[in-house]
């Protein structure tokens, strides 16, 4: 589900919280040791995501915030604020060459540069909580 977040709008911040639960308090977040990613570039995507990127001239870019049930993955364009919502038993993450990363829910795709480490230990954090959160759904 890609929304548009650029204005608050009570709605949608419900169907949000509803899909990926509610950002996590401050204490649970220095505990997780963060849960907002750095900036990574954006190399492709679905045609959804591409027709918003065009837009604009300006670089590429996304970050990725965590919450309890999902994650969320926010970019702009033009001047919009925009967010791909995407709970965890719907993500799949791939590693189709060496410093990307493949980011999947359905019919939407982002493709993003994974240079440095801290970007690929941000990756491997949301795969943990996604595992930790699916075992707690078979038990």
């Amino acid at each position: 589900m890609i929304y548009n977040i650029s204005y608050k709008d009570n709605k949608q911040i419900e169907l949000i919280n509803n899909s990926v639960g509610k950002p996590y308090s401050l204490a649970r977040r220095i505990k997780l040791g963060g849960v907002g990613s750095p900036k990574y570039y954006i190399k492709s995507s679905d045609k959804k995501i591409y027709s918003l990127l065009i837009l604009d001239n300006n670089d590429n870019t996304c970050n990725i915030e965590m919450r309890p049930k999902g994650i969320i993955i926010r970019f702009r364009s033009l001047l919009e604020t925009y967010a791909l919502i995407i709970p965890y038993f719907k993500l799949s993450i791939f590693k189709p060459t060496g410093d990307t990363y493949s980011i999947h829910s359905g019919d939407n795709k982002i493709i993003i540069f994974t240079n440095t480490e801290n970007k690929r230990k941000f990756i491997k954090r949301v795969l943990e909580q996604k595992a930790k959160i699916s075992k707690d759904y078979i038990n």
